[in-house]
């Protein structure tokens, strides 16, 4: 018999983790189990392969079930049985399931059998016409539709019963029913049928630019704040950056190397894995690109695409990479729960900040010399060059902290946690300023807006968006606390959310594989756009006509965007 080994199977769920989104929890299984040093070909095992492993289980269990010689009976309806029960019940009692409940319907056809035949018999025997055997078949065929519409019953029963999902498209409350509201169905995860919305919403193909060389998951995207360059991170241990032409996109597929420059991180393709590119961010001139990788180093290229400092210290893989304002410092969160303050004239590390006691998920800069961290361990630290202890410490949550924000003026910091709350922390005291708890499942992810005072529009209210695991995006006037807007639209866990340079509009991106662009001020879905894979990340250019979207399946898209 073929057996999996404990690493084959370690590798799937690293896999499906991966391929679902949970980066995470991904890494942090890849971490304790080796993932990097398995001898196992990536490239050889397809896309949902734990899934499909698991389907096919459950397909011998049915074939198992079927095969009964004594029995002339138990044939291939499994209409009677779900997943569950294949799972926790052995052969014998799944062929009892199957028998008593074939035995029900069959009784019920036989009493209705003998009320048609009591009926029959006190009627006049006369030669059928044509004319009546035909109704007799019409009735037939009645009889037998009810029996399949009493199969559905029963498995209706057996099904746990779900909410439905209300989904907000355009501000108006829409039906759950896939027919009326535009989801589509099938096996795959739901998305927004564009031809089903109103054409106003679709962003058509011609506005988009596919970027495609990746070959594996993008998991990180950022726009230079200088100029037209993206630059993409994925998990083919490489990072890109690409030359956008201004003006309008094409529907034409970009690659080669006239528009691109590849940022290799390893020599061969032998250790590939330990090199995937987590995260990236460019200085504040757009000079300088820094990336993040599995292996723990963080690099920083030229814009040309030269290798300029490689800088290690980190002992586990980097979730997080920040420069500061001035660009003379860069900031790194990594899982060996440690944060890192490397100096950029030196290509050394200035400090390592060792406060937490778990794994470091994200870092942000509040100015040029302190920064808040954030770690599985709940805790948020305050800290600040030159000092040994945390200036500050903000207990609170319940769950471990996936993503900290300070505001624009760097007064509030924003977190948010796998407990389903957002708080705004204040460094005036010690507890949170607001408890923001409107969400059903884990938050993902924080913006602020680039609004309100110290900003480039300083006569707009400030807004912090939330991105949640229960699909939703949710609006905040954290003055208050209060909820503004429940954007409902997506369909899956939301990863990314990226606000306009002028505040009016938010792009979210979800594993549903639409990218949604949202009226702040309304509240509305203004622009809807459907790929063909998870989204990781969605980011705008400094203009903000054009917003790119790192997809799992293998491409960066840049969509133009106009009112």
């Amino acid at each position: 018999m073929v057996s999996i080994t404990s690493e084959e199977l370690n590798y799937l769920v690293f896999r499906y983790l991966h391929e679902s989104g949970f980066t995470h929890s991904a890494f942090a299984l890849g971490y304790e189990a080796g993932i990097n040093k398995s001898k196992i070909d990536g490239n050889l095992v397809p896309p949902g392969a734990l899934v499909t492993f698991i389907q096919k289980g459950i397909q011998y269990l049915e074939l198992e079930a079927n095969l009964s010689p004594s029995d002339a009976e138990m044939d291939d309806d499994f209409s009677f049985l779900q997943p569950l029960d294949l799972i926790t019940k052995d052969v014998d009692e799944l062929r009892k399931i199957i028998k008593e409940k074939k035995e029900s319907i069959q009784q019920d056809g036989q009493d209705k059998d003998s009320n048609e035949l009591d009926k029959d018999n006190e009627r006049e025997h006369v030669p059928e016409t044509d004319k009546e055997r035909q109704q007799k078949e019409k009735e037939r065929e009645r009889e037998k539709g009810k029996v399949e519409k009493d199969k559905e019953k029963w498995k209706d029963k057996e099904k746990p019963v779900e909410d439905p999902v209300d989904t907000k498209l355009g501000g108006d409350q829409v039906s759950s029913k896939p027919e009326e509201n535009g989801i589509c169905e099938g096996a795959e995860p739901m998305d927004i049928c564009t031809s089903s919305l109103p054409l106003p919403l679709e962003i058509p193909s011609c506005d988009v630019t596919v970027l495609e060389g990746h070959a594996s998951e993008v998991f990180a995207c950022a726009w230079s704040p200088a100029g037209s360059l993206l630059a993409s991170g994925s998990g083919d241990s490489t990072a890109r950056i690409w030359t956008i032409a201004d003006g309008p996109c094409s529907s034409r597929s970009q690659s080669g190397p006239l528009n691109v420059v590849v940022l290799k991180h390893c020599k061969s393709r032998t250790n590939e894995k330990s090199k995937d590119v987590t995260t990236l961010d460019w200085n504040g001139e757009g000079t300088l690109l820094a990336t993040g990788s599995y292996d723990g180093q963080a690099r920083i290229w030229n814009r040309d695409g030269d290798l300029t400092a490689t800088l290690n210290k980190h002992k586990g893989p980097i979730f997080s990479l920040k420069w500061n304002k001035k660009g003379d410092y860069l900031l790194s969160g990594s899982v060996d729960k440690t944060a890192i303050v490397w100096d950029i004239k030196t290509q050394e590390w200035k400090q390592q900040f060792e406060f937490h006691s778990a794994p470091t998920l994200d870092v942000d800069w509040r100015n040029n010399v302190s920064f808040a961290t954030c770690s599985t361990d709940h805790m948020i630290y305050v800290c600040k060059v030159g000092e040994n202890r945390p200036i500050k410490t903000f207990l609170g949550h319940q769950g471990e902290v996936n993503a900290i924000k300070w505001d624009p003026t760097g007064s509030l910091l924003a977190s948010c946690s796998d407990d389903a709350t957002a708080k705004i922390w204040s460094m005036k005291q010690d507890t949170y300023v607001q408890d923001l708890k409107e969400h059903a499942k884990e938050i993902y992810t924080i913006r602020w807006s680039p609004t309100g005072p110290g900003t480039n529009n300083p006569n707009h209210q400030l807004v912090l968006a939330s991105a949640s695991f229960d699909s939703t995006i949710k609006l905040w006037d954290v003055e208050v606390g209060s909820l503004l807007y429940s954007l409902k639209g997506h369909r899956e866990p939301v990863y990314s959310v990226a606000f306009s340079p002028n505040g009016e509009y938010l792009a979210s991106g979800s594993l549903d594989k639409c990218l949604n662009i949202w009226s702040v001020k309304e509240g509305k879905l203004v622009r809807t756009f459907a790929g063909n894979g998870g989204i990781f990340e969605v980011c705008w250019n400094k203009e903000g006509d054009k917003i790119a979207a790192c997809f799992a399946n293998n491409v960066v898209c840049v969509l133009d965007f106009r009112m």
